[in-house]
């Protein structure tokens, strides 16, 4: 009895202590904002299993995956042991669950096999961070807080390992010296129980009685210590990936206040008919931690500050400032900073700082590419690009506050339709001698294509990439496409804008284009540049413009298995041909096969890149750096990548993507290599390879 309530005032104390934490986080949860809806929960589910149960993120990188994937299924198992453990602690029992035959041998084998390999897999992970120095744990966020904490949170799981082993060696060897059956299973202790021999019974239950109770109290210590530690996504690192947006890594929430303004604007007799304004939209993006959704602090909560995100952001990798993990620890450390004070205070509570500036300044902010590479590749899916265009659109909007280059940009599109200072009469010149069809002159005589070719603002006016729309309108032409182009209709997607943070100027791109495509009746939009792919297909339709959205790659693909795009390796075979994933079409829309196919058809000496499909290195032109200088660093990310095309040995690196032909062309022209490395798209390969 002395045992069962000393463990039940321990138990009560730990649930306590457990419970306070959990209503501090959800105090500083109410005062962030509502996120998106959470919905289709059966394939929430199979996303759990799939990456945080299954851990296929974390084999990305293959040994020390493993090692981690077989901690957390370690500790899966071995939590059989503990609810066991709560049972005889409160019930005054021993193995309590011992009645459930082969199940229970199963769980508790497992359970002392897995506690081995824990220990050593911990010990593993101490070395690497005490003595290896993998860079992707250090960084300017990373204090020796951060390595403290993560070295203690190692050491009570290895101590939890080794009172787990003491525990069931000496239960094996009381059970022997008593001549009472050992209920269970347990194959490695069965074998080490030797060194327990010529103690007696009395010292054997002396040990066990420790180890049990070591071994419980520092789960209540560390189940404790986790809400206040990086170690927290031991809790949340599972509902945060069940939490998971479902939408492509390329989308952009849609921001409904900016669409009400905007559609007002665009129609003021619609002002009788609009919902009312929402009244607690205080401001436009991100400013501070009162302005994140739940969903931005449960990932900043849910971070486990491995690093990954920041060891493949191009910005980082160039010696940026930009950090991934930072933002979300700054994030983190901001709340713990003024959610006290506002749940003290009330929320409009201000204590003269903010998120951005004192902890995030504006050159981390506008040194991203959006490319999601970091969103990618973290293992429990944080979306680290849409909390940062969140706060860029706070600069933009709130503060008219952007690089020069870019308040440049915004006043092209709003005066040209396009990014650059060109004039709207002069889009159709990149079809000179080709006499496309345009829209408007098929639409006068009754016809309708089925596609729409929706050249872009590089397709029309960037003199490099017009000849990919020349290449590729000649093999519609061969191809006997029925299709069109918009001509001198065509404007800005309104892309360029969005990634920029002037979401009211993307919105009014966005309706007008939209409301063009409706008086065609288009259903059916071919593309060569990834962003307007993007955009079409994953955010348009938040607007009401909802349009199947092919790639040309994929459109090429399909008419080559068809059999009506044939595709020889007479001009290219010789050519050793590597090709530069796009970001806006590999990682945001899982397009990585089709150009592949294509490219092996032209040349039997395919070759990849070291970084490649979702691991690829973004050219460093998205997320609106096309069009302003880089930010200060190392080198310039193109020159990055460009490193990559030289390894592979090509001569010909194939892209798809206009912003990428600009970037991966200015780092050949550095690296001083024209005259041996050639950069083509792959619609100009497949017009040279027939002769167009």
């Amino acid at each position: 009895m002395p045992k069962q309530i000393i463990f039940f005032l321990v138990l009560l104390a730990t649930l306590g202590i457990f419970t306070y934490s959990v209503y501090r986080y959800i105090r500083f949860f109410r005062l962030t904002k509502a996120g998106f809806p959470v919905k289709g929960f059966l394939r929430r589910t199979g996303i759990m299993f799939r990456v945080a149960i299954g851990q296929t993120k974390i084999f990305r990188f293959p040994f020390v995956g493993f090692m981690h994937a077989m901690v957390f299924w370690g500790f899966c198992v071995i939590l059989f042991g503990s609810i066991e453990m709560i049972i005889d602690g409160l019930g005054g029992t021993e193995k309590a669950l011992g009645s459930l035959g082969v199940f229970y041998n199963i769980m508790m084998g497992s359970g002392d096999v897995f506690a081995l390999i824990i220990a050593i897999s911990i010990l593993g992970f101490v070395v690497r961070r005490v003595f290896l120095h993998i860079k992707r744990f250090e960084g300017i966020e990373m204090k020796h807080i951060s390595h403290l904490d993560a070295n203690i949170a190692l050491g009570l799981i290895f101590f939890l390992m080794i009172s787990l082993q003491g525990m069931n060696i000496a239960y094996i060897q009381q059970q022997n010296l008593a001549g009472k059956a050992v209920l269970g299973f347990y194959p490695l202790s069965g074998l080490f129980r030797g060194i327990l021999a010529g103690y007696n019974i009395r010292t054997v239950g002396i040990l066990y009685e420790t180890c049990w109770w070591s071994h419980i109290l520092v789960i209540f210590i560390f189940a404790n210590y986790l809400p206040y530690s990086k170690h927290f996504h031991v809790f949340m690192s599972a509902p945060n990936v069940f939490l998971s947006r479902l939408d492509p890594l390329g989308k952009l929430t849609n921001m409904e206040e900016i669409t009400r303004e905007v559609k007002l604007m665009l129609d003021p007799d619609a002002l009788a008919s609009a919902p009312p304004a929402n009244a607690s939209t205080e401001r436009f993006g991100v400013k501070d931690v009162e302005d994140v959704s739940w969903k931005n602090y449960f990932d900043s909560l849910a971070c486990t500050e491995c690093g990954r995100c920041t060891s493949v952001c191009p910005a980082n990798i160039t010696g940026k400032k930009l950090s991934p993990r930072k933002i979300m620890m700054d994030l983190r450390a901001r709340m713990k900073e003024k959610g006290p004070l506002m749940v003290k205070h009330g929320r409009d509570y201000s204590d003269h700082r903010s998120l951005i500036r004192e902890y995030i300044s504006e050159e981390e902010l506008w040194a991203c590419t959006t490319c999601n590479a970091c969103a990618g590749e973290c293992p429990i899916n944080i979306n680290q690009p849409t909390l940062i265009v969140d706060m860029r659109r706070y600069l933009v909007m709130e503060e008219a506050s952007a690089p020069g280059q870019l308040k440049a940009m915004f006043s092209y599109i709003e005066n040209n339709g396009a990014p650059w200072q060109f004039s709207q009469g002069d889009r159709m010149q990149w079809a000179k001698d080709l006499d496309p069809p345009v829209m408007a002159n098929l639409f006068a005589r009754g016809e309708k294509p089925e596609f729409l070719y929706w050249v872009g603002c590089s397709g029309a006016f960037d003199d490099r990439y017009r000849k990919v729309s020349r290449a590729f309108t000649k093999i519609l032409s061969s191809l006997d496409v029925s299709y069109a182009v918009l001509g001198t209709e065509e404007t800005c997607t309104g892309d360029p804008a969005r990634r920029a943070g002037n979401e009211m100027l993307y919105q009014i791109q966005a309706l007008q284009n939209i409301a063009l495509f409706k008086s065609y009746g288009i259903k059916k939009i071919l593309t060569t540049c990834p962003h307007c792919y993007n955009i079409f297909k994953n955010e348009y339709p938040d607007l009401g413009g909802h349009y199947e959205v092919i790639n040309y790659l994929q459109f090429l693909d399909m008419m080559v298995s068809r059999g009506t795009l044939k595709l020889t390796d007479e001009v290219f075979g010789n050519d050793n041909i590597t090709y530069h994933d796009p970001c806006y079409l590999g990682r945001a829309n899982e397009i990585y096969e089709e150009p592949r196919k294509i490219l092996k058809h032209l040349s039997s000496r395919y070759t990849e890149m070291r970084r490649n499909h979702s691991s690829s290195l973004c050219c460093g032109g998205g997320g609106g750096q096309m069009f302003k200088e880089a930010e200060p660093g190392n080198k310039e990310v193109y020159t990055e990548r460009t490193e990559d095309v030289l390894l592979s040995g090509a001569g010909v690196v194939a892209t798809a993507c206009p912003f990428c032909m600009n970037m991966i062309t200015d780092g050949i022209k550095y690296k001083n290599r024209e005259t041996d490395v050639r950069n083509l798209d792959i619609a100009e390969l497949i017009a040279v390879s027939l002769n167009l």
